[in-house]
């Protein structure tokens, strides 16, 4: 006999939304890309006094992973927008989206990879540029 508790069990799913909602806002991506700048900035100027400073060690740990994990809300955040949002009227409009938007998510990525306070500024640009022709599709 079929088990139809198992057949019909609740699965866990992430989505910024496919209904659609039609709720798009790129300043979750901005904040992440300013975040990503301030943990540069932090993860630079720290100083660890010897191996049993554990206290400076959590922090510089902590502040990589927000690192991280911020650059890749903004890459998240900017592709949930690049193909659910903007629609082929958009592109003719703004013809150099794809080639921003790809700019962009490579610098997240970069951001990622490296500890390096001008691509960290890079991205805040990037990400506020995206989210001014976000602002002018609307207009």
């Amino acid at each position: 006999m079929r088990n139809l508790f198992a057949e019909f069990a609740p699965v866990v799913v992430h989505a910024h939304c496919d209904v659609p909602c039609g709720i798009y806002d790129p300043s979750g991506a901005v904040i992440a890309a300013k975040t990503v700048a301030r943990m540069v900035e932090l993860i630079t100027q720290a100083e660890i006094g010897g191996p049993t400073d554990h206290a400076a060690r959590n922090k510089l740990v902590r502040c990589i992973a927000v690192k991280e994990e911020h650059a890749e809300k903004v890459k998240h955040e900017v592709q949930v927008i690049w193909s659910d949002y903007f629609k082929p009227e958009h592109l003719a409009k703004f013809p150099e989206l794809h080639d921003q938007v790809w700019k962009l998510l490579k610098l997240a990525s970069k951001n990622k990879q490296n500890v390096d306070p001008a691509a960290a500024a890079e991205l805040v640009a990037a990400t506020e540029a995206f989210a001014a022709t976000f602002a002018a599709s609307k207009a």
